[in-house]
């Protein structure tokens, strides 16, 4: 194993927390990148890792793109992330392990604010809120900032998928857009709906085939495997699952003008971005994109606000990206790379 700051996606990180609890069972990391604009703010994970390097290198680049993206999404927060290293595909984390990674949290003193991601559900997050108060993503009464922050998220990667029609297609209205969404989970599933009630033509593929099938049935969409469906003939592809999915394969098999999706981290290193451009495919930055959850669950944790403002937030998201395709435009430079600038100066790392 390559110590922490070799790994190629170490970026000075402020922290990077190796936590292992012999008595549950626990074996996690929680990475801090910055928390130059507030307490480091992020999801934990629950998933299996071919080994602990892809683990931690996975929390390096999720913190990272955390804290570019609280900071495009004007939040007062930094970013980290935890992930939690399950011991086998399908595995179930245990309430033991759910404690002991509170105290993790609550070992930090604040300087980490963990809320649900992938594996880990509002309940989850009750649990860890037994340990810590550094935890956000609970259930909150109607109208109030917080809970699932799913449902937000896809609503901000839809008003993104608007813009991108807008601004690749020329059209101020979804009614015949063809779509190819991969991963129709909490924000692929919600996406789809949206798109679908705005007359959209849908393509879409999820790991679980028995889920896809049912919403394909019910929205009487198309389905296809996941293995096919980024090379799908469309307008806009949406990646809204695991991310690393566009390389030079996935890219040059691309057939559609925009790549607009919620899935964090889809290139997979940072110079696929000018492929992207090269190919004249507007891509929608990930973490601009998909803020809609972090903005409700970070204004959940701060206290400002009701969902009402979460909302009017997360519909300030198309303009942000805009701004990157303005500035693309006007130096030449991949979407991608004007992301990073703008969220690194924002963050002071110039």
């Amino acid at each position: 194993m390559s110590a922490v700051w070799d790994l190629p996606d170490f970026d000075e990180h402020e922290g990077v927390h190796l936590i292992r609890e012999p008595k549950s069972g626990l074996t996690a990391v929680i990475a801090v990148h910055s928390t130059a604009l507030g307490p480091a703010a992020g999801g934990v994970r629950f998933w299996h890792y071919a080994d602990n390097n892809t683990a931690i290198t996975d929390a390096l680049r999720l913190s990272r793109g955390m804290s570019y993206k609280n900071a495009m999404a004007d939040l007062p927060l930094g970013g980290g992330k935890g992930v939690v290293l399950a011991p086998a595909p399908g595995a179930t984390i245990t309430e033991a392990q759910l404690l002991a990674f509170g105290d993790a949290v609550e070992s930090l003193g604040g300087k980490y604010v963990t809320a649900e991601d992938v594996g880990m559900s509002e309940e989850r997050m009750k649990v860890i809120a037994t340990r810590t108060r550094h935890v956000s993503g609970l259930p909150v009464a109607e109208g109030g900032a917080g809970g699932d922050p799913g449902p937000f998220t896809a609503m901000g990667v839809y008003l993104g998928v608007k813009a991108a029609a807008k601004r690749a297609l020329g059209v101020d209205s979804m009614q015949g857009v063809r779509v190819a969404i991969q991963g129709i989970g909490s924000v692929g599933g919600g996406l789809a709906r949206l798109l679908a009630a705005d007359g959209a033509v849908l393509t879409i593929a999820d790991v679980n085939t028995d889920r896809a099938q049912a919403m394909g049935a019910d929205l009487g969409t198309t389905v296809v495997s996941t293995d096919t469906v980024l090379a799908t003939d469309c307008d806009i592809v949406s990646p809204n699952a695991l991310g690393a999915i566009l390389d030079e394969t996935s890219i040059a098999a691309l057939k559609c003008k925009a790549v607009a999706g919620g899935a964090n981290n889809q290139l997979r290193q940072a110079a696929h971005g000018k492929l992207l451009a090269d190919r004249g495919i507007l891509y929608a930055p990930d973490y601009v994109i998909n803020a809609g959850g972090i903005i409700n669950v970070g204004l959940e944790y701060l206290g400002q606000g009701d969902r009402a403002e979460v909302e009017a937030r997360i519909a300030r998201i198309p303009d942000r990206l805009v701004q990157v395709w303005d500035e693309a435009d006007r130096t030449g430079q991949p979407s991608s790379d004007v992301a990073d600038s703008i969220a690194r100066r924002l963050i002071g790392r110039v």
